[in-house]
């Protein structure tokens, strides 16, 4: 019982939908509450022979039985929600909070004409950061001023800590990664808000005292999209030799991919507080573990990874991921 927060420990693209899915269905929480900068991140989910990728409706959408909630934080873009609420078919078990900014036609423009953040931060074009600004202006509209979201606006805080106070399991997705984080990332090269634990917990109306635990997700090969910095780096031929290619879920743009930063995952666990850390992507370390469910049947080296990972960061690594499908993980907790 009580509130767990999943985030993203490296860059993003962690595998935080697959590991937010996975979760929901193993502890079947009553509410899955987003919270994030907006629809700028793609959180995939792939169960059997479904996959879908989501920018606006929490990723856990595919645990049919919680309710879904997009918190105060979260900016909307009403025609990307309206769409996936359709394709998805969750119109009658999710709300979003009537404070929610909107993001409009004038902050796409904005976003993809400004050389700035087009051409140098490389941001994802989806208006995301000139929404915020109008925001921080004062001048942002909210979801409760859209006629077409008037089915969907709620008080997110409000049922969040009423199903806290009756006992109820609530689990809080973020999106995005603590290295693209706007306090505590690779700056300027960020997003326009802080992605850290306790950004989400304040995006969907959660005080500090009512968080549980907060799972960290690394991948084990940290991967970025667009400018900035990335100590770790490979060169493109190197990550293809391995066999390690990747693209990103809302701009399709080939993702950098570098080496396991054990330096950069500790100091993400301490700013978000890490009670249990989610390790994916282990398949892509030795194709022999692809689909194991059983930490026993590991390859010696991919345990002797998982090791090192977990001395890295000083925080107990509980759930590994061995593929993109849901059921391809290894469950440690308790």
């Amino acid at each position: 019982m009580g509130a767990t927060i999943i985030v993203g420990g490296f860059f993003g693209d962690e595998g935080k939908g697959k590991i937010v899915a996975h979760v929901a269905h193993r502890d079947k929480p009553y509410i899955i509450a987003r919270g994030g900068v907006g629809p700028n991140a793609g959180h995939t989910v792939e169960k059997g022979k479904e996959k879908h990728g989501v920018r606006m409706v929490p990723s856990g959408f595919i645990y049919k039985d919680a309710q879904l909630l997009i918190g105060a934080g979260v900016l909307v873009d009403p025609h990307v929600l309206l769409r996936e609420i359709s394709e998805l078919g969750v119109r009658d078990r999710i709300g979003i909070d009537f404070r929610c900014p909107i993001i409009e036609e004038k902050h796409i423009v904005e976003d993809k004409g400004t050389a700035r953040l087009a051409d140098v931060i490389g941001t994802t074009g989806t208006g995301c950061g000139p929404a915020n600004k109008d925001r921080v202006m004062r001048c942002a509209r909210q979801a409760k001023e859209i006629d077409t979201l008037k089915d969907y606006t709620t008080d997110v805080a409000l049922q969040v800590n009423e199903a806290l106070d009756a006992g109820q399991t609530v689990t809080i997705e973020g999106s995005q990664g603590f290295g693209i984080s706007l306090f505590y990332g690779t700056y300027p090269f960020v997003t326009s808000k802080d992605t850290s634990a306790s950004q989400i917990a304040a995006d969907v109306g959660v005080g500090p005292t009512r968080i549980d635990d907060v799972i960290v997700v690394y991948k084990a090969f940290p991967t970025r999209v667009g400018a900035g910095e990335f100590s770790t780096e490979m060169c493109p031929e190197e990550a293809k030799r391995l066999g390690i290619e990747e693209f990103g879920t809302v701009t399709g743009r080939p993702r950098r991919i570098g080496q396991w930063d054990g330096k950069m995952a500790r100091y993400s666990a301490m700013v978000n507080g890490a009670t249990q850390v989610a390790l994916t992507g282990l398949d892509k370390l030795d194709l022999s573990c692809k689909g194991v469910t059983d930490y026993d049947k590991l390859s010696d080296s991919v345990k002797e990874f998982v090791r090192k990972a977990e001395q890295d960061i000083g925080v107990p690594i509980t759930i590994l991921s061995t593929g993109p499908e849901m059921s391809e993980t290894i469950d440690l907790r308790r």
